[in-house]
């Protein structure tokens, strides 16, 4: 009998609105790898409301989230300052006051439907991280919408809609399947990267795996900036401290 030939999985990155850090990565992923919406599997991930905690629980799949301390969160504030001024982005902390996610994460499963999450994920992530908008916010969401060029309807209703909900528990439902743990959470074969500072150790595994053979790759691998890669012609490979 002929052995059955299985296409390797998608790479996958977790994400969610509600980290900073998945911001960080998201920026981070693309502007090193521009292909990464095609080559990556993006899933969502965020902290389900007592209706989607209660069917988690009736499937045998608990959320596996833990509130952090107050230490903590103050901590966040500081190390998402510090690491968003290194990369060189402004940073507009939002203030979540009692935060519905599944407002914006279900919002983004409807417009992968019609094609337009890459937008969506966008915009959401930028007002949220660069603004500090309340994406929770259904009205704030259908401004968000708008403004990407975006049908809102079916973006803002997603959260009343059964099919969209269903979709969405089946999100988590995985989230608990794979092991994921936090967030950015990279995965691509057997290999598991957690955090933004894996983002090396995944891209990495991508160029290794055939998937990542782009310029940045080769100039990354070359020790080319990442800024400067798609202008190689105006690169020097003479000692520091020229005339820039």
């Amino acid at each position: 009998m002929a052995a059955v030939s299985r296409k390797p999985a998608k790479p996958v990155l977790y994400f969610s609105f509600r980290s900073p850090y998945s911001w960080l990565a998201l920026r981070q992923l693309e502007a090193r790898f521009p292909e990464a919406p095609e080559t990556v599997e993006y899933r969502p991930w965020w902290e389900p409301d007592e209706r989607t905690r209660k069917a988690l629980d009736g499937r045998g799949a608990p959320f596996p989230y833990i509130p952090m301390s107050k230490a903590k969160h103050l901590y966040i504030l500081q190390d998402v300052k510090r690491l968003s001024e290194g990369m060189g982005y402004k940073v507009a902390w939002p203030i979540d006051i009692d935060p519905w996610w599944e407002v914006p994460h279900l919002g983004w499963l409807a417009a992968r439907r019609s094609g337009q999450d890459r937008q969506l994920l966008a915009a959401l992530m930028s007002a949220r991280w660069e603004r500090g908008a309340d994406i929770c916010d259904q009205d704030v969401l259908r401004a968000v919408a708008e403004e990407a060029g975006l049908d809102p309807l079916p973006i803002v209703s997603a959260v009343d809609d059964p099919d969209i909900r269903a979709e969405g528990l089946e999100a988590l439902v995985r989230v608990y399947e794979d092991d994921a743990f936090g967030i950015p959470y990279f995965k691509i074969g057997r290999f598991r990267y957690w955090g933004l500072d894996r983002l090396d150790g995944f891209l990495q595994e991508l160029s290794a795996a055939g998937l990542r053979t782009d310029a940045l790759a080769a100039a990354e691998d070359d020790g080319i900036p990442v800024a400067i890669a798609d202008r190689i012609g105006a690169y020097d490979h003479d000692t520091a401290g020229g005339c820039g």
